[in-house]
């Protein structure tokens, strides 16, 4: 027989049921023992949910109270000094703190791989010593194991964790693997005393550009571990393909491997010329775990029967392409989605369905011809639907793109912007969004549910946006923004918008801890109909003499936070959304509004894994940005924003993106892109991060001095602007005054060391 196995399932809940107890428990509104019933409760729907659907090879760990990496860290015993851990284990405000940081800084936080989860990153240090910490994997294992559930326990690799961490003193995580294998083998004996018969490895890291010695510890580690215990290790790639790596992966001693075959289809042949190996179990993950759309289950049939004929059908085993985190719970939950076009598509628990369907066509099963006819009949109406494909959208996109010229030079832009602006030396400003109050969350449900009329709710968007620009007045800031009340997401909201989007109402996906995003899909072509944030930002100008920002979100970030269309290349899909946002972009110009933020903080998160394929991508991603602001004026000054990433491997790119001033995350890192930003020689404005908005505390004025002190020796003093990391609107405002009061505070005070410096801005 054929197997079918999935690789996780998304963590939240159905209704987002963990959010709501994790963010009781922070609120102190809710006990420990109410937040963990609540999780158990989740795992044992989510272990049912799979059982019910016929899977056969059920995840256990795949579920977690904040992220999987940070489970793996506690798991092993990483946890920085500066905790002050005390004792083996690790308790739940422990576990909190690592990733919230309420009285020291917490770890941090970047993208996990080219998606929009975000992973919290662990510190190494030279000569650290590993330990196992706690038994969550086994805990989980046994769990399911009592509701009579069989389950496969999965761990992020050792290769793969030591890979994703950072070290704090230049060493080599890799010299820590020794430390590290002797936890695992721990727990691998641990896990098959108590009757596990597989452990799915992860290592994700290997669709990656690896070294040899990367390899090498890859191959030390897997020979080692294969030979601990008494069980079967899989281990599973996904994100890309193998490539050039895919014969030493094949060769490893292990009893299966998994491949995806969604992003990398190629492995699909080299699969058919790979040896047979005895005993060898082959996960093909042949089902989108990233997107949306149902699957032509028919045409993935005829693919794979080849392969499962090579193979064997009892050493094969189906599975999406990764884990389905990435895509919300259930359409059926979608009812006041139109029925048609609700029937395009599949979230996690129509993908368990096709997933069966495809292993019984397999078996040569008679059933499976309804799912087969249904999916084929989607698939038919979605590519003749007339709001797919709009040609006056695609002459227009042509027309701009041929004519659209490039602005002055950048030291033509800036004395023209200083003397409109006006601004002192080191600017202050947010990145855009301000708190979401409950009282701002009930009147938008208000209106949407019709209790609250038009009128009465733009009156109250509009009394929101005064106070707003009122306080940050009061606290000195030099540009203010709007607040974006009127906004639920940053990409959501411009998507409801824009023609070619479909929105859901529960198609929760978890970007990190209790954070949630409802990435809107993406099906047709994309056109602005009518001005989006015009209102509110003029009103907001009429408010104060300082300037406001626009606020816009790329073309970029649009693409990679939607759930995109698959009958289009991306760059032609990001053209259209671009040429959107420049209407918006002249609209606000033509209002008088001077400075304009078009945030692309996926603009890194989209660079593909492979170096060779990198320059191909940026080319057009920083040409669809440029797009947006093309034909405006010197005098109005473009920013962008970008957040939480490896900014390294995109110097070039972002001096491509021809911005005025870029604000960047830096608090978490302690600062540490600039250096390599710095090295660069940029010739626009820098706004790193001061401090870190994921966290509830309040920096002291000290503390952002301290980072304003180190921006500044990087940087040209009058290339500095001082800013949070990102938005404010997770945060409470009894967090956010405060901090932002100090962080005005200490630009003060770096501002009276540094006075004379910096004619330019005086």
């Amino acid at each position: 027989m054929v197997w079918s196995a999935t690789l996780g399932l998304p963590r939240m809940g159905p209704r987002r049921e963990l959010k709501r107890a994790l963010e009781a428990y922070w609120s102190g509104k809710a006990t420990e023992d109410h937040l963990q019933e609540v999780a158990k409760q989740l795992r044992a729907r989510r272990w049912r949910l799979q059982q019910a659907a016929g899977i056969d090879r059920i995840p256990s760990n795949d579920f977690s109270l904040y992220d999987h990496v940070l489970d793996t860290a506690v798991m092993v015993g990483a946890i920085p000094p500066r905790f002050g851990q005390r004792g083996e284990g690790v308790d739940l405000s422990l576990y909190f703190e690592l990733a919230r940081g309420r009285h020291v800084p917490p770890l941090e936080m970047t993208k996990w791989f080219d998606t929009n989860y975000h992973y919290l990153v662990p510190e190494f240090h030279r000569g650290q010593e590993f330990h196992l910490a706690n038994r969550k994997p086994l805990e989980e294992y046994l769990e399911a194991k009592a509701l009579g559930i069989e389950t496969v326990p999965i761990l992020l690799g050792p290769v793969s964790f030591l890979l994703l961490g950072k070290s704090v003193d230049g060493s080599d995580p890799l010299d820590l693997l020794p430390s590290l294998l002797s936890v695992y083998k721990t727990l691998l004996n641990e896990l098959a005393q108590a009757g596990a018969a597989w452990v799915q490895l992860d290592e994700p890291c290997l669709v990656m550009d690896r070294t040899d010695a990367e390899i090498s510890a890859l191959q030390t580690a897997y020979t080692q571990l294969v030979q601990a215990a008494p069980l079967k290790l899989l281990l599973a790639t996904y994100f890309g393909g193998l490539d050039t790596h895919f014969d030493t992966v094949w060769q490893l001693p292990v009893q299966g491997i998994h491949l995806d075959l969604v992003r990398a289809p190629e492995q699909r042949q080299s699969l058919m010329g790979a040896e047979i190996i005895r005993g060898r179990w082959v996960s093909l993950g042949v089902l989108d775990g990233r997107n949306v759309w149902r699957a032509d289950v028919s045409r993935i049939a005829s693919d794979l029967r080849p392969v499962v004929e090579r193979f064997g059908p009892e050493r094969v085993i189906l599975a999406p392409s990764c884990s389905l985190i990435h895509v919300p719970w259930d359409v059926e939950l979608e009812t006041e989605m139109d029925p048609e076009l609700r029937g395009w598509l599949s979230f996690a628990t129509q993908k368990l369905q096709e997933l069966t369907a495809l292993k019984a066509a397999l078996q040569g099963n008679a059933e499976s011809p309804t799912l087969f006819a249904e999916n084929q009949a989607a698939l038919a109406a979605r590519k003749n639907h007339p709001r797919v494909v709009r040609p006056e959208v695609r002459e227009r996109v042509a027309s701009i793109v041929r004519t659209a010229a490039p602005r002055s030079d950048r030291s033509v832009r800036k004395p023209v912007q200083q003397a409109q602006l006006r601004l002192p030396v080191l600017p202050t400003t947010t990145i855009g969004s301000f708190p979401q109050t409950e009282a701002v969350r009930q009147a938008r449900a208000k209106f949407r549910n019709g209790q609250l009329d038009a009128d009465a709710y733009q009156a109250f968007l509009k009394e929101q946006i005064r106070a707003c620009i009122h306080q940050q007045e009061d606290c000195g800031l030099d540009v203010l923004v709007h607040g974006e009340f009127e906004r639920t997401d940053m990409v959501e909201y411009f998507a409801e918008h824009l023609d070619g989007f479909l929105l859901t109402r529960h198609g929760w996906v978890q970007s990190y801890g209790s954070r949630c995003v409802k990435p809107p899909i993406l099906f047709g072509d994309v056109r602005r109909a009518v001005a989006i944030t015009l209102t509110w930002t003029k009103f907001a100008q009429s408010l104060t003499a300082k300037p406001v920002k626009g606020m816009l979100t790329g073309p970029v970030t649009i693409l990679q936070w939607s759930f995109v269309r698959d009958d289009l290349p991306p760059e032609e899909v990001c053209r259209q959304i671009a040429v959107a946002v420049r209407d918006e972009v002249l609209d606000l110009e033509r209002a008088g509004i001077r400075i304009i933020q078009i945030d692309e903080p996926a603009l890194r998160e989209g660079l593909p894994l492979r170096r060779r394929d990198r320059l191909k991508y940026l080319k057009w991603a920083t040409a669809c940005f440029r797009l947006t602001f093309a034909g405006v004026r010197d005098d109005t000054q473009i920013h962008t924003h970008m957040c939480y990433a490896e900014f390294a491997d995109v110097l070039t790119a972002i001096a491509a993106m021809d911005v005025d001033v870029i604000s960047l995350e830096a608090s978490r890192s302690g600062m540490d892109t600039l250096p390599v930003l710095a090295g660069a020689q940029p010739a626009y404005d820098v706004g790193p991060g001061v401090y870190d908005i994921h966290s509830p505390r309040v920096p002291s004025v000290d503390e952002i001095y301290r980072l304003l002190e180190k921006a500044c020796e990087a940087l040209p003093v009058d290339q500095v602007w001082v800013n949070p990391d990102c938005g404010l609107k997770t945060r409470r405002e009894e967090e956010v005054w405060p901090a932002l009061r100090n962080m005005v505070a200490a630009t003060r005070q770096v501002r009276e060391a540094v006075v004379g410096k910096c004619p330019a801005r005086q």
